[in-house]
């Protein structure tokens, strides 16, 4: 049994989705798990993750359009201390995920082909976002 851990650093930009698959896969490669189980968490309550279309751009800015439709920043919130966009991005993450689960077949994520990893800033400003990288299964 093989269990490994790293956390990534990511700097975000402004309100976007960030292709992490990469850097996720390069963890599974150094972590000799070859069947197994791969757990992505984000340990922010303003930032989320999504597994997500990778081939078309149009589907992350929909995506992003969509989500500030439904949770406005012009809404009036309680929780205004850190700026107009801080409740917006507290609920956004919880509409969303903090953590992924994805399968290791053969040393490899188990994604789909048009599927990648995403870490999703929901803030109006980029910042450095800490996500860790749990494997278990067998080498």
């Amino acid at each position: 049994m093989i269990v490994h851990q790293a956390t990534l650093q990511i700097a975000t930009r402004p309100k976007g989705l960030i292709d992490i698959t990469e850097r996720v896969a390069g963890v599974l490669e150094a972590s000799g798990v070859r069947r197994g189980l791969c757990c992505v968490f984000v340990a922010h309550t303003s930032a989320s993750l999504v597994i997500q279309e990778n081939a078309d751009p149009a589907v992350l800015r929909d995506l992003e359009r969509f989500l500030a439709r439904l949770v406005p920043e012009s809404e009036r919130w309680e929780h205004a201390e850190e700026g107009p966009d801080d409740m917006p991005a507290h609920v956004r993450s919880a509409l969303t995920r903090t953590s992924e689960t994805v399968p290791v077949v053969e040393g490899r994520l188990a994604l789909g082909t048009w599927q990648g990893i995403y870490l999703w800033e929901h803030r109006a400003r980029g910042r450095e976002r800490s996500v860790l990288v749990h494997l278990l299964g067998e080498g």
